[in-house]
């Protein structure tokens, strides 16, 4: 006996109910959509946001392999979210349940340890340390001249052959010179007062960074290795993202910035001259 076809010509199993899906769009899908419908374009995002054009078109195709990891992936997410008026905290969940949920905090220990910044280690002041060596011989030298004349013009040959039959030993010895200060950390060498000058130290680990002058030029864009410094300086404003600004010690114009971020977190700010003053 033969089966014949279903009146569709689909076979029957075609018939069985479709399994649930998720009919999301995928999250590079709902950020260049919503882009698109607030009529922005690309390198309009990336102005507003700081995140540079390459890393926007990847993420608007579900490529994060730009972003340097999943904590940064994540804060560009939420970032681009909010340029386009999307809800942030919805596709950053969306992103974690597509990648394996949300980073735990001992995946990256050095990343993402709750220790505090150390202060820098102050270095020996060697300038100093030879300019009061110098006073000392100067000041030594200059008084051994002063008692060697002043014995010389004595009033009588006896008190004369006193004066320079004393020992060496007895003559008054100059008082020590008190050592030079260490310079504090709050005066990097002399900043100009016309300028902004930042100086940025990652302390505990590495940390990706990007520093524009204010017409937009490119200063730095990479990895500032654990330990390494970066000094920027510009006129009249200097905009940086700190990626995993919880590890950086920030100088701005001279002055320690005492911060509250987080290892793992993603920072936007902005200095000018009188700051520090977060932008």
């Amino acid at each position: 006996m033969s089966i014949g076809n279903a009146p569709d010509g689909n076979s029957p199993a075609d018939d069985r109910p479709p399994l649930p899906e998720d009919d999301r769009p995928s999250i590079g899908r709902a950020l260049r959509d919503a882009r698109l419908a607030a009529n922005l374009t690309v390198e309009e995002v990336s102005h507003s946001t700081r995140v540079r054009v390459p890393i926007v078109y990847a993420i608007e195709e579900d490529d994060f392999s730009r972003c340097g990891g999943d904590v940064y992936a994540r804060g560009h997410v939420r970032t681009l979210a909010r340029a386009v008026g999307l809800d942030p905290a919805a596709l950053v969940e969306q992103y974690d349940a597509e990648h394996g949920g949300r980073p735990a905090p001992t995946s990256a220990a050095p990343m993402f340890e709750a220790e505090r910044i150390r202060p820098e280690r102050r270095r020996p002041n060697w300038t100093a340390a030879m300019v009061a060596a110098i006073v000392v011989v100067v000041g030594f030298a200059g008084f051994t001249l002063f008692g060697q004349n002043g014995a010389g013009t004595g009033s009588g040959s006896a008190a004369s052959g006193q004066a320079s039959a004393r020992p060496p030993s007895q003559a008054p010895k100059p008082a020590p010179s008190k050592p030079a200060p260490i310079a504090s950390e709050s005066a990097i060498a002399a900043v100009p007062q016309d300028k902004v000058t930042v100086k940025l130290t990652a302390i505990d680990d590495k940390s990706w960074i990007s520093a524009k002058a204010r017409d937009g030029k490119l200063l730095f864009d990479g990895l500032l290795e654990k330990g390494d410094s970066k000094t920027f300086q510009d006129d009249e404003r200097l905009d940086l993202i700190l990626g995993n600004a919880g590890v950086i010690e920030l100088f701005v114009n001279g002055k320690k910035v005492q911060d509250e971020f987080a290892p793992g977190q993603v920072e936007r700010l902005t200095y000018t001259r009188g700051d520090p003053e977060v932008g």
